[in-house]
């Protein structure tokens, strides 16, 4: 199962739905919007709808009481006033279904009707809330612009017409900028929640990249052992089988080879699984061979009949770090199973030198095979892995043939 199965988006608000705005609930969660349909109002955008209208009737009520002290304006005027502020207030409830609309066909109406002056207010405040700046600015200048001719043509007795401009200014820009401040505010926990999305989305990528690399470790585990396992038991078995006739001694001993060999295979890949399995770490299980492990390497591979010679270096063996000592043998054991494949019968020299400062350095060198080497299937693919282990230990790996015909792997480790 993976981590995206495993792990379902956590959900933007774990609260009451209703608390929430439907637009605003709609960004955060795209998942549960209705495909070509407005999202459904909530208990809240009910409420505050309803106190938007009941803000544009006071407004126009109030507005209403003071059409009589305006001088020079006749009844039927007066009349229809109220009757398109009646009609503003009413269309109140469209705010959320079109905004640009809305607002942009308030301004003439306010224009003519200072009944409807609430429902424009409103009106602009939804248009900052819910559309881009552009809009805002093209309907709340418009509205602005208006302001002196309005006051002009209607003024009122009892406020001066320069106060009275610049107190409709005033107005209109504090609703203008409480619709920014609330659009800014949703913006910003549309911002937050995909930040989270991302975060999560993110740390589930690290986790299949831990495991992936995880999973690519210990098939690199299992490649290096189980190929210098399988390898004696191929030498072994081979023997035997060309070697019919041989004496009982080397027959014996090819045997207990064979059955040691064998033995520890599967030992190893019991482990490799339990590792598998408990999903730990290499430290954390089986004991790791170091570098002073390789003189028990060099020894088996003697006792498989290879010819091989160890020369060690290295100042301080014991202080060198076990991540570097587990690498270089790893290097070894690899290239000697690679020299028994390819080059079988040949002399293979095993030099191990370097000191603290100066980094480790890891030589495997077989001489020139007596015949055309075997072919053997994956050949190459031991040596990409050896040179993924040095890069991943901080050091490097070079390898290929001699001058006198035979092959060399050279390994560079840092000890720092």
């Amino acid at each position: 199962m993976s981590a995206d199965q495993q792990t379902p988006d956590t959900p933007a608000f774990t609260g009451r739905r209703w608390l929430l705005p439907s637009a605003l609930f709609e960004e955060l969660e795209p998942d549960t919007a209705r495909e070509g349909r407005r999202p459904r109002r909530t208990a809240r955008d009910w409420v505050v709808d309803f106190a938007c209208f009941l803000l544009a009737v006071g407004i126009g009520i109030a507005s209403a009481d003071a059409l009589p002290d305006e001088p020079d304006l006749s009844p039927a005027v007066a009349v229809a006033d109220q009757w398109i502020g009646a009609f503003a207030c009413a269309a109140v409830w469209l705010r959320r279904r079109w905004p640009v609309g809305l607002a942009a066909a308030m301004v003439p109406v306010s224009f003519a009707s200072v009944t409807a002056g609430g429902a424009t207010l409103v009106a602009l405040f939804t248009l900052a809330v819910h559309r881009p700046f552009r809009h805002v600015a093209w309907v709340g200048g418009a509205s602005v612009a208006v302001q002196p001719l309005f006051y002009w043509l209607r003024p009122d007795p009892q406020v001066p017409f320069f106060l009275g401009v610049l107190l409709g200014v005033l107005l209109t820009t504090a609703v203008v900028g409480w619709g920014l401040l609330a659009r800014s505010k949703r913006q910003l926990l549309v911002s937050l929640r995909d930040r989270a999305r991302r975060a999560e989305t993110e740390a589930r990528l690290r986790a299949e990249q831990a495991q992936r690399l995880a999973r690519e470790a210990i098939a690199r585990e299992m490649h290096d052992v189980l190929a210098h396992r399988l390898t004696l038991l191929s030498v072994h078995a081979g023997a035997l089988e060309f070697r019919p006739d041989a004496p009982r001694a080397e027959v014996v001993r090819a045997a207990g080879v064979i059955r040691e060999s064998a033995h520890e295979a599967l030992q190893d890949l019991r482990e490799i699984i339990g590792v598998l399995r408990a999903a730990d770490t290499d430290d954390a299980g089986r004991p790791q061979p170091t570098l002073a492990a390789l003189e028990a390497l060099v020894t088996e591979s003697r006792e498989a009949g290879m010819k091989v010679a160890l020369a060690g270096q290295v100042a301080e063996p014991a202080a060198v770090p076990a991540s570097v000592g587990r690498t270089a043998y790893r290097i070894a054991q690899e290239a000697l199973t690679n020299a028994r494949k390819h080059a079988p019968g040949t002399e293979v020299s095993v030099s191990v030198a370097g000191a603290r400062g100066d980094g480790l350095t890891v030589v495997v060198r077989n001489a020139r095979p007596g015949g055309p080497p075997p072919h053997v299937p994956g050949s190459g693919q031991g040596l990409i892995g050896l040179t993924e282990r040095a890069a991943l230990a901080g050091g490097t790996l070079e390898h290929g043939p001699t001058a006198d015909g035979g092959f060399e792997v050279r390994a560079r480790l840092p000890w720092g």
